[in-house]
């Protein structure tokens, strides 16, 4: 019954989030290159996040309230740090034009494995669709392999279509608001995540 998660995982990976908000950001700052790393970042640190709750760990993250609110005091941090690097933007023209290969690849991983609430959206959702008797580890396995390739195929797509804008219209202005645009965006998912209850 995997093929009944594909239309879940494709709608959860539609949601916009930290991922795409930076997927977006570094589109239009970098390209299709920075954009495309970005993703494969965001997609290995999901699929951390699944195997972990594959087997069992991410149960013990959403229970522990002290390991629930370090993991959320991470993420709050990593957000702020990329929401306030994005609206800060390039100040010199003569400064690079997008993230380097490592920081599009290190700002996907780091916004997916600081993020709590993905430990409790595994621990909540992945149960729901394991048949009655059926081995746990594969199974969750198995999804999880289906959400990050929903992630992974979205998110290239969108970095795509975000690049190939930035082309067309050909203008530092352009990438500079869609920056400082998705910066506002990660600040806000911030405070978001700060106010949230465990």
């Amino acid at each position: 019954m995997l093929w009944t998660f594909v239309p879940v995982a494709l709608l959860l990976s539609l949601t916009p989030g930290p991922g795409m908000a930076l997927v977006v950001r570094n589109a239009a700052v970098g390209g299709t290159g920075a954009a495309f790393r970005t993703t494969v970042g965001s997609s290995i640190g999901v699929g951390v996040w699944a195997v972990l709750s594959a087997v069992g760990i991410s149960a013990l993250v959403a229970a522990s309230e002290t390991a629930f609110l370090a993991l959320k005091v991470a993420g709050v941090a990593v957000l702020v740090w990329f929401g306030v690097q994005a609206l800060r933007g390039r100040k010199r023209a003569s400064a690079k034009p997008g993230p380097t290969r490592d920081q599009a690849f290190s700002s996907g991983l780091l916004t997916a494995l600081a993020n709590p609430k993905l430990a409790v959206f595994f621990v909540a959702l992945l149960p729901q669709f394991l048949p009655q008797g059926a081995p746990v580890l594969p199974y969750a396995l198995a999804m999880a392999a289906i959400l990050v390739a929903a992630d992974f195929s979205i998110y290239v797509s969108l970095g795509a279509a975000v690049s190939r804008t930035r082309r067309l219209v050909a203008s530092s202005r352009f990438a500079r608001r869609v920056e400082q645009a998705t910066g506002a965006v990660l600040l806000v998912l911030a405070g978001r995540l700060a106010l949230e209850r465990s």
